[in-house]
């Protein structure tokens, strides 16, 4: 028992410093890209390559950790990443940036599937859930903290690049000292039916394709929206620090009232509120800080939630056996997403300013409210039978293994 909780501590230390490291790798980039004469458009392009690497990171890690193992993979994967993130301040061009963003993307994977793997093993269904929530609040909390980060140095200079770069590097400390045996397996990517997964919920992966543009954006462009609103480094690492607090905090009333009622409704719901918060995020952009980071607040809280009702909404509908297949494909099509949303954001906001960003994701919002509405006005149904929500950060599909929703057998519906 000694072992187990040791291991779990090791290796959510390790998942602590990393998300440290990244969380200011990304503030960083947005500020940098800002000083260095970056339009918009161009920073868009760079900030979405990220998630390019994602997408092939999901198919390839699994493959790799197999073959050489959870600590070697974790290592290698470590070592690659934390090169790539130095390398951005020695080579500031687009087009650098964008293949090593490529690169970091598909490292970050291959560390993320390494740690959730293993936590995966080690969690029975006992604890399953537990471990599950402290892991999120631990991925959010790190991810929160490294945005102030940014302060450690000017974004001009070295200083940021150096200590994302050796946050990435220590998180292999923790995780290369475990004494106990690594897992045998990793879960692959799957075959994934998007078709048939379409048929089955339009909302879920509606949702799915909105959650994907919606933050994907915010990670990708949300500081150099608020650095060209005229905010200092203090000012982007609050606004991106309560954003994430707001996903993390208010996904569980929103959670507690989608198990009540249909979840459609409350996807609708969240849709419309949070295209509100969007256009109030775009009109305190300038006012007083606390103005604006109080409607970050509520935007953070409706954008993040999208994930997890879409997610929890599918669970709804598929059988028991089929439903880590119905997540990874709503993973599949949240990156899909994440890659389009920083590009076309960055464009609105090279053509028509800073706020177009907010609009554009208004719009989005929009779109995932009235399309789960009018699905519900297509076809009702109750909330009965429904599995329950539990909050969620979209990181990798050993995630959802350790999911305590996958022990469940919720009912087979049709939406």
């Amino acid at each position: 028992m000694l072992g187990t909780v040791t291991i779990i501590f090791s290796l959510l230390l390790g998942m602590a410093a990393l998300l440290m490291g990244v969380g200011l790798m990304g503030t960083t980039l947005g500020l940098r890209a800002a000083v260095e004469g970056f339009s918009p458009g161009v920073t868009g392009v760079v900030m979405s390559a990220y998630f390019v690497g994602y997408v092939i990171g999901t198919r390839w890690c699994p493959g790799m950790i197999r073959r050489v193992g959870h600590i070697r993979a974790f290592a290698a994967m470590a070592s690659v990443a934390s090169t790539a993130i130095l390398c951005h301040s020695m080579l500031v061009t687009p087009v650098v940036w964008t293949v090593l963003r490529v690169i970091t993307g598909t490292c970050m994977v291959g560390l993320y599937l390494s740690v959730e793997s293993w936590l995966n093993a080690l969690a029975s269904n006992t604890n399953r859930g537990r471990l599950f929530a402290v892991y999120q609040i631990v991925c959010l909390s790190a991810l929160a903290v490294g945005q102030f980060l940014v302060l450690a140095g000017d974004v001009a200079g070295f200083v940021p690049f150096v200590l994302s770069s050796l946050l990435i590097s220590l998180s292999l400390v923790p995780v290369a000292l475990t004494t106990v045996e690594q897992p045998a397996a990793v879960p692959g990517s799957g075959a994934v039916a998007l078709k048939h997964l379409v048929r089955l919920s339009p909302s879920a992966m509606g949702g799915a394709l909105g959650s994907g543009l919606l933050n994907g954006t915010l990670w990708g462009m949300g500081p150099l929206f608020a650095h060209l609103a005229g905010r200092d480094e203090m000012g982007v690492a609050s606004f991106m620090a309560v954003l994430i607090l707001g996903g993390a905090l208010l996904q569980w009333p929103v959670g507690w009232l989608s198990d009540r009622m249909d979840r459609r409704l409350v996807l609708a719901g969240v849709g419309v509120c949070g295209a509100v918060c969007a256009v109030a995020v775009a009109a305190t952009a300038t006012a007083p800080l606390p103005w604006l980071l109080g409607t970050a607040f509520f935007y953070g809280g409706m954008a993040f939630s999208v994930y997890g009702l879409s997610v929890a909404h599918m669970n709804d509908m598929v059988e028991p056996h089929h439903a880590l297949e119905a997540a990874r494909g709503i993973m599949l099509l949240h990156g899909v997403g994440a890659m389009i949303g920083p590009i076309v954001g960055g464009l609105l906001m090279g053509a028509l300013g800073p706020g177009a960003l907010m609009g554009f994701m208004a719009v989005v919002l929009a779109l995932v409210g009235g399309f789960c509405l009018l699905r519900r006005v297509a076809r009702k149904r109750s909330g009965a039978g429904q599995t329950g929500f539990v909050p969620m950060l979209r990181t990798t599909q050993a995630a959802f293994e350790m999911d305590p929703r996958m022990e469940e057998e919720p009912e087979k519906q049709s939406s």
